[in-house]
């Protein structure tokens, strides 16, 4: 990491890229390479304008959202995987289609519309081949899994009136299947592209901003000076910084990919095994998706299809997310004692409060943004106007730096921030005016046409890190459509429900399983979708909260990238710990869970998502059952960990890791008595863990 001004409160990293399978970094060489570029650079400026102004139609917005993601996605591949001339070529020329595809709907957007059910064949073909497109975009961004998934939904449509019952249906011409998920809104410009345009890449570009400005570096300080002197030091510092990661990227694989360099060597170097520190890595790194403000791509999506404000699912997902990164701090430090492991030397850690004051201003769009959000406005505004600030901090730093008093300085920035908080009052294009002014100063010194470069840099690189999600946004939009023209969800909500009539925890086990088995080859994204549109319906019909079933699914498509076999952070992770996969999953798994246990206990009891309460808010109030059941909830857990680990205050023998394993059970029931007798025996096996290691430690009497 280098640093653009040693002055400035902005430190600047080299790279915010993430990973994406299939291709390597960078844009490539030469005159293509440039070229790609400015293909990204010129995305996210299409993207910021519509999200600051929004002018265009949703349907055009949507369509020339796909149709940058394939023109970027091919001319990338073209770039950096082809190996001939022609096969170059060949990816230039599928992504100018699929460009043109996007290009084709906006001009002739009106038309289409008069035109709806009785497309030209110039209309059928442009739609063909879009279909087509997205289908080997997918399958080269995203792998095989999710395009033969939507390939199997897709074929269903044409031939499903050849099955037998219940999943015979009544045919549809190709010409009616084209129109439907090349044209209408519930197929491939359905919901998640609309929210993949509107809100993911505004926050996948506010989040390049941010890492570029050196965010990582603040947070990496920050938790090392915090919580490296714990026990497992270094472990504690990665959840940690994983869980601030969270905060503004709500990304999972990149996540372990980009931090998991940084913190597995160290916890390797420690003295934790590699199958443990790469098991720590990614489920922190998977934390970051449930983890407010921003959390993943899916809490848009959720937000956006269960038509609540964004704010709920943050509410919802706040103690989930609590839990979940204190049981990974929890069991790092049980995993520390049993090994014999300390913390790190605090006098060799930098001091997180003194990170804090120099790079405070940081934070600031951070703060924005959460404040924002809780203010009730639109994600897609927050968005846009968190990502205007950190612009303006980080063109602003150049300029501060030649003023020479810090008296002056203060004054300058003051004044930017009043001139930039303006907006609210007199709107977005004071703050454009005030960008454009910053730029207009930048462009005559050195120092800042570098930060202008940076900002360059960000813009394009977030539109590649928007590649992934916005491509597997659209390949989903297949399954759905296919759930709208054919009504197949009906057949497995019908099933679900006659189950749970008779059994609502076994169709909970069903629809986790479900989630667990689509993303052994699937990313979250569309494994909730596709989960939430057949299981959702059918949970809110047995009566679970809509908000807790979709939570309840999106929870489990987390875990789905942890759990054996497939385990996509966890194989993520094995080149940086040296280690297989596998054994890195089974780590991860025991470290993860709350995220299996929370979702299983807000069914029952959703006053743990901060939804409606039960017998106990009658009779008590609100916030008494909602601490009775966090601190039953924590409980639970720890004594699990407990008998996981097989480590309190020392060595834990079979019959105690029995005892805090049952314990744990009880308490994470529902019924009343199991509470009662929960405590009991966790008090009992507890006490009688700590008097024997008491005893045990004692030295011998002479």
């Amino acid at each position: 990491m280098s640093e653009a001004k040693a002055e400035g409160p902005i430190l600047i990293q080299e790279t915010a890229e993430e990973h994406i399978e299939g291709l390597p970094s960078g844009f490539g060489e030469g005159l293509s390479g440039r070229v790609a570029f400015w293909i990204a650079f010129t995305f996210s400026l299409f993207q910021l304008w519509t999200a600051a102004y929004g002018t265009l139609p949703s349907q055009v917005v949507r369509a020339m959202h796909v149709g940058f993601l394939l023109l970027l996605g091919f001319a990338l591949f073209g770039n950096l995987v082809a190996k001939t001339r022609a096969g170059k070529a060949w990816f230039w020329t599928l992504g100018i289609l699929g460009f043109l595809t996007g290009v084709y709907n906006w001009i002739f957007y009106v038309p289409l519309i008069h035109r709806s059910g009785f497309l030209t064949p110039l209309d059928l073909t442009v739609g063909a081949l879009m279909i087509a497109l997205v289908f080997e975009g997918a399958r080269r961004l995203m792998g095989l899994p999710l395009t033969i998934i939507a390939a199997i939904f897709l074929a269903y449509c044409f031939l499903g009136q050849h099955l037998p019952p219940p999943f015979i249906h009544r045919g549809y011409p190709w010409e009616m299947i084209v129109e439907h998920f090349g044209f209408g809104t519930e197929g491939i410009y359905g919901t998640p592209i609309y929210v993949s345009a509107a809100y993911i890449f505004i926050f996948v570009v506010f989040a390049a901003f941010l890492e570029r400005a050196g965010m990582l570096a603040l947070f990496n300080d920050f938790a090392l000076g915090l919580v490296g002197s714990w026990r497992g030091g270094p472990a504690q510092v990665c959840t940690l910084s994983s869980a601030l990661m969270g905060t503004i990227s709500g990304s999972g694989v990149a996540n372990v990919v980009a931090s998991g360099q940084f913190t597995i060597p160290l916890m390797k170097k420690f003295g934790f095994r590699s199958a443990f520190a790469g098991g720590v890595e990614a489920t922190s790194s998977m934390g970051g998706q449930i983890m407010p403000p921003v959390m993943g791509a899916v809490a848009f999506i959720m937000a956006e299809t269960l038509n609540v404000p964004y704010v709920d699912v943050v509410k919802a997902a706040l103690i989930p997310a609590a839990l979940y990164f204190g049981v990974c701090f929890w069991m790092v430090h049980l995993e520390a004692g049993k090994s014999g492991l300390g913390g790190m030397d605090k006098a060799q850690l930098p001091d997180p409060w003194k990170a804090l004051r120099q790079h405070w201003p940081l934070v600031l769009p951070l703060g924005t943004l959460v404040y924002l959000l809780f203010a009730g406005y639109t994600p897609i505004f927050a968005g846009t106007m968190g990502l205007a600030l950190i612009v303006v901090l980080i063109l602003g730093t150049p300029l501060a730096a030649l003023i020479g008093p810090f008296a002056f300085r203060m004054v300058f920035w003051v004044a930017l921030g009043l001139a930039a908080a303006a907006f609210m009052r007199f709107g977005v294009n004071v703050l454009a005016a005030v960008i454009a002014a910053l730029i207009a100063a930048c462009v005559f010194f050195k120092g800042g046409r570098e930060t202008l470069a940076i900002c360059r840099d960000s813009l394009a690189e977030g539109a590649k890190n928007a590649l992934p999600v916005g491509i597997a946004c659209a390949i989903v939009g297949i399954v759905i459509g296919t759930l709208t023209l054919t009504g197949i969800a009906s057949t497995f909500i019908g099933a679900i429900i006659r189950i749970g009539e008779n059994n609502l925890f076994l169709s909970l086990i069903l629809t986790m399983l479900t989630c667990l088995v689509l993303g052994m080859g699937i990313p979250t994204i569309p494994n909730y979708i596709i989960t939430s549109s057949l299981a959702g319906p059918a949970l809110l019909e047995l009566g679970v909260p809509l908000l807790v079933s979709h939570m309840f699914v999106f929870y489990f498509g987390i875990m789905a990238d942890l759990t054996p076999p497939v385990a996509l952070a966890c194989f993520a992770a094995a080149p940086m710990a040296k280690t297989s996969g596998l054994k890195i999953s089974i780590q991860a798994t025991k470290l993860a869970t709350a995220g299996f246990v929370v979702p299983f206990m807000a069914v029952y009891t959703p006053a743990l998502m901060l939804q409606d309460g039960g017998p106990m808010a009658e009779q008590w109030g609100y916030w008494v059952e909602v601490t009775y059941i966090v601190l039953k909830a924590c409980a639970g857990i720890a004594l699990w960990g407990v008998a996981v680990v097989g480590y309190l205050t020392g060595r834990a023998l079979w019959w105690e890791r029995i005892a805090c394993f049952a314990a744990g059970v009880l308490l994470i029931l529902e019924l009343p008595l199991t509470d009662a007798a929960g405590f009991v025996l966790a008090v009992a096996a507890v006490a009688a863990h700590w008097w024997r290691t008491r005893r045990q430690a004692e030295p011998a009497t002479p």
